[in-house]
């Protein structure tokens, strides 16, 4: 939960880490070193160096300066390539180990550095440079972002802040609008379970991900069954050298180790959490009288057959338990104000709710290059959620499960234009059981299909069609959704980007439980960006109108503002809502002006309303804030070898209903302001780098407030007393923790 976890990082405890320092191989290893630069003698970075016809090779960093180790020797061919030059090779004969080797690249004229690349609705974290406003480190080393991979995405444009809910609220969209893909496979169970009204951690550590795109919005036809977005990771790949991490904070410890041979790895590790420490120390706003306790392992193996080959396996699992006394919201409340059977009315103004969440995920994949002209991806995973529960001595168990698999293919005709196609299946599903006599379930199987052409006809433009099919067992529903998206280049180091497509996605979960039955949801997306981008300075703007229809709209039912209502199979519904969400979005970075300072401000406004769900008119959801600001800072101290990590978050107030106003969701909460800051130290204890880390949370100790709760008497009105504020878990909080590896942390790392 974000109460227990929040402040968590996820890096395994290895048990056997020992085991992963025996054995280097028998053969002499000789180190090879050198830069690589293009045919200016600038640096390149991100290119791959390696030993043609091998897999030894590594990657050149920001000053195009590679290192690697090979045990072959002889006459041997050293080959650099990357995506945006041609790729250039250099003969050499390896007797011991050598360095000074420069490899000059050629700007490919296709696939040059300032070409136009398609940014519409999309924030890419890699090492390609020509659509990279972020790096995968900048989004977990951001104060604020406890090394939580979702949370970090929030300090982005299109994103709303996020204190009691779980999840992503992508321009206007709620959190269940939003998919999140690792490897390009669908999560089922992204957060924590944990009590209502209490937000949970991610399950995303922050040394995990190699890159991350964010889309709010026209994202690619690869995907589907998302209104709003997707936010997709990529977990590494062949790690560079063995290496054992150690930690221990206030939330627990962990340890992970690596073995590395010459073209597979093994990675192990695992944690425990017990938030005693932390909890001794911190002022919640719920009483804990369970304290959070949890423990973590994982495994994973990466092969690489062949230098355009790499095949990669995982599993883990997770195990936390914890009890809290949380606000009944329906406190007084008899079923004729919620329309509905509940069997929480009548109980206490605060239940006591005991979690026990067991989770399970396994992922495989392969990718394969062939002859640099086609590509093969396929990948398969499953993961299973149970979760026991208890509220108010009340069961409530619930199995989630999801298995699926994707192949796809990639040709590449020319180096101006390729086609993809692939396709998927999906069986999901999700059984819930209050007490011993109601039970709620639903099965559900969908397939795909989708192609998407990539066509470069000059520099100037860049377009990209797609299309995708998509069927529905549950429902019995087809869907084909047309999608494009284009980039023209405006001068050296601007371009303008547009996106527009066709969504859908399945009726919420709470519908489908029950037994009901109504069609698919869907948005159209509109996007236009203009980006430039010059010596380390980046400037974006991004406007969007999206359109809902279909949404799914309960009919002759009483409003009720608590998102854990239960629907009957009786509840009458259908496809009758709508509604629009347009705004306006801005994201400024610069890391030039001043040397060791590495700033940037995100900025988004959005005006949105629906009516859908059980609003009886059109409205603003109670999850949007019109206006909401980021500014980031990060600052090195060379001399003191410690890095500040500074952000102030603001969001204007959200609506909340008052069933005393007339107007429906007429009311708002007071402005939402948030500080942070965090401190990370480096020091060496003979062969462990040693990172110290402090973060405070809400420095100021803002009382932040996401919305009110009101009471009834028995006879349904609602009392004089002053409404319950629906506040965090914890207003203000302070952590500490120590990490330590055998391998040295970067200073861009801390």
């Amino acid at each position: 939960m974000k109460t227990h976890v929040q402040f968590r990082f996820f890096r395994p405890f290895a048990f056997l880490f020992s085991l992963l320092l025996i054995a280097a191989t028998t053969n002499a290893q000789y180190k090879i070193s050198g830069t690589v630069v293009d045919d200016k003698g600038r640096p390149v970075r991100g290119a791959s160096v390696y030993l043609d016809n091998t897999i030894d090779g590594g990657t050149a960093d920001s000053m195009g300066i590679f290192r690697f180790t090979t045990s072959e020797k002889g006459n041997q061919s050293i080959v650099a390539s990357e995506v945006s030059h041609t790729t250039t090779g250099l003969p050499i004969v390896i007797n011991g180990d050598m360095s000074g080797i420069v490899l000059r690249m050629k700007a490919n004229k296709a696939h040059d550095l300032d070409a136009v690349v398609i940014t519409a609705g999309s924030f890419d974290a890699s090492n390609d440079k020509s659509k990279t406003v972020l790096r995968p480190l900048d989004i977990v080393t951001t104060a604020g972002a406890n090394a939580d991979v979702v949370k970090a995405i929030e300090m982005l444009p299109g994103t709303q802040q996020t204190g009691t809910d779980n999840g992503l609220f992508v321009r206007g969209g709620d959190a269940s609008e939003l998919s999140i893909l690792v490897d390009e496979m669908v999560v089922q169970n992204a957060f924590f379970s944990g009590p209502p009204g209490v937000a949970t951690r991610s399950r995303f550590g922050a040394f995990n991900y190699q890159g991350v795109s964010f889309s709010s919005g026209g994202y690619s036809a690869r995907y589907g069954q998302a209104l709003s977005g997707v936010l997709e990771l990529n977990t590494t790949d062949l790690p560079d050298k063995s290496t054992v991490n150690l930690g221990v904070n206030m939330a627990g410890l962990y340890a992970s180790g690596t073995k590395k041979w010459k073209n597979s790895a093994i990675d192990i590790g695992g944690s425990y959490n017990n938030l005693t420490p932390f909890y001794g120390l911190a002022t919640t706003n719920f009483k804990f009288y369970k304290v959070p306790v949890g423990a973590s392992g994982n495994v994973r193996y990466v092969w690489k057959p062949n230098k355009d080959g790499i095949f990669k396996i995982s599993a883990n699992t997770s195990y936390m338990t914890s009890g809290i006394d949380v606000p009944n919201p329906y406190a007084g409340v008899t079923n004729s104000v919620t329309g509905s059977y509940n069997p929480f009315a009548g109980l206490s103004d605060t239940i006591p709710f005991v979690t026990k969440d067991m989770y399970y995920y396994a992922n495989a994949s392969y990718k394969q290059l062939f002859k640099a002209k086609y590509s093969l991806y396929t990948a398969a995973s499953y993961s299973l959620d149970t979760t026991k529960n208890s509220f108010g001595g009340i069961p409530i168990d619930e199995k989630d499960h999801r298995a699926q698999f994707r192949i796809e293919g990639k040709d590449y005709f020319t180096s101006r234009l390729n086609l993809l196609v692939g396709a998927e299946i999906q069986n999901f599903g999700i059984g819930k059981s209050f007490t011993d006599t109601l039970h709620e379930k639903y099965t559900e199987t969908q397939t795909a299909g989708y192609a998407e052409l990539e066509w470069t006809p000059i520099n100037l433009i860049a377009i990209r069609p797609g299309i995708r099919y998509e069927h529905s067992a549950l429902l019995n529903k087809d869907n084909i959704a047309p999608r494009i998206s284009m980039a023209i280049k405006t001068s050296d180091h601007s371009q303008i980007s547009l996106a527009s497509g066709i969504f859908y996605q399945n009726p919420d979960n709470l519908y489908l439980l029950a037994g009901l039955r109504p069609g698919q949801q869907e948005a159209i997306h509109y996007i236009a960006n203009w980006q430039y981008t010059k010596n380390d300075r980046t400037l974006r703007i991004e406007g969007y109108y999206k359109k809902y229809l279909n949404l799914v709209l309960e009919r002759d039912t009483v409003f009720d503002p608590n998102s854990y209502r239960i629907i009957t199979p009786y509840t009458r519904v259908d496809n009758s809502g709508y509604g629009y969400a347009q705004g306006l979005e801005l994201f400024y970075r610069d890391k030039k002006t001043v040397k060791n300072l590495d700033y940037w401000i995100s900025y988004s406004y959005i005006d949105t309303k629906r009516k859908y769900a059980n609003f009886p008119t059109e409205a603003t959801p109670t999850y949007i804030a019109d206006n909401n600001l980021n500014l980031v800072a990060k600052y090195f101290v060379d001399k003191w070898q410690t890095n500040f990590s500074a952000t102030y978050s603001y969001a204007s107030g959200r609506p909340y209903y008052n069933p005393n106003n007339p107007t429906f969701l007429g009311d708002r909460t007071p402005d939402f302001n948030n500080l942070a800051l965090t401190v990370a130290y480096l020091h060496s204890f003979g062969k462990w780098f040693t990172v110290f880390y402090l973060s405070i949370d809400n420095i100021t100790n803002q009382h932040n407030v996401f919305g009110y709760r009101y009471t009834y008497d028995a006879n349904n009105v609602v009392t004089s007393a002053p409404p319950t504020p629906i506040v965090p878990a914890l207003y203000r909080s302070i952590f500490f923790g120590v990490n330590m590896s055998l391998t040295q942390f970067k200073k861009d790392e801390l």
